[in-house]
């Protein structure tokens, strides 16, 4: 349903899906449980990371929470106390093999952090290519308090994004930051009112839109696999990537336009 040029929310029980033109907007639907993660919520986030992957009208997404307490407290502890160690396992294995698929996603996606992000909220965050945090944020990978350690990648991604020292010291402690230390430390890009937040990240992702689609793509895959690497290697992941732009129809476009003094129309070919 359109009104206003915008699509309007879908409501499901656990997950909303929006957009607003070429961005996707994925709200956790739990405000009552701090938009914690149950099975529920991770089935509908996976199918939607799914269908957005292959759909080429999405350019962006924008992950973010309901209501104006939290933007995701974790696994939800009340479902956790009821599994088997069996279910547990799936759990786990669930929630890090989705974050691996947010981090892989062929599309820029950002974190628009509205509040509590503990545990598996600071991790999704952590999977996500820019986080964008409000005044009221609190973030922190705090599972060692209950005896455990982060399991959705938060030992991983937590020191190459801040240092291994810091990020050690976070997750020893468990301690939570607020948004001007998180920003500090670089574990988010930037700070917003809440009431601005969502309006700041679209307007990140109109930016990025702006961009060439296969360009952003391959920008994406450059930086993120060439991290992994040595630099010699990094450099030859991103001549190949390069490689792929050059026989593009948006590559000529952009020239086009460039010559033209126009804005480029990128189609994605």
């Amino acid at each position: 349903m359109k009104k206003g040029g915008k699509t309007m929310p879908q409501e499901t029980d656990v997950l909303k899906y929006e957009t607003r033109g070429k961005i996707a907007i994925l709200t956790l639907n739990r405000p009552s449980a701090m938009n914690s993660f149950n099975f529920d919520l991770l089935k509908a986030f996976k199918k939607e990371v799914k269908d957005i992957r292959f759909n080429p009208a999405i350019r962006v997404v924008i992950i973010t929470g309901a209501g104006k307490r939290a933007f995701c407290a974790g696994a939800d502890l009340k479902e956790r106390i009821t599994l088997s160690e069996i279910q547990v396992k799936e759990f786990i294995y669930t929630i890090r093999t989705l974050f691996s698929e947010i981090e892989g996603l062929n599309k820029p996606v950002i974190a628009a952090v509205n509040g509590v992000a503990l545990g598996g909220g600071t991790e999704l965050a952590l999977a996500c290519d820019i986080r964008m945090a409000s005044e009221n944020a609190s973030m922190g990978l705090t599972e060692t308090r209950l005896a455990i350690i982060p399991g959705a990648g938060g030992t991983q991604r937590l020191p190459r994004l801040i240092g291994r020292a810091k990020a050690k010291e976070l997750i020893f402690t468990g301690r939570r930051v607020d948004a001007s230390e998180a920003l500090d430390m670089g574990l988010v890009n930037s700070v917003w009112s809440g009431e601005s937040l969502l309006d700041e990240a679209v307007k990140m992702a109109d930016l990025i839109c702006e961009g060439g689609p296969i360009a952003i793509e391959q920008a994406k895959y450059a930086i993120d696999a060439g991290l992994e690497t040595d630099l010699k290697t990094g450099l030859a992941i991103e001549s190949n990537a390069y490689w792929i732009t050059i026989p593009t129809e948006d590559r000529l476009e952009g020239l086009a336009a460039f010559s033209e003094k126009r804005k480029p129309v990128f189609k994605g070919k």
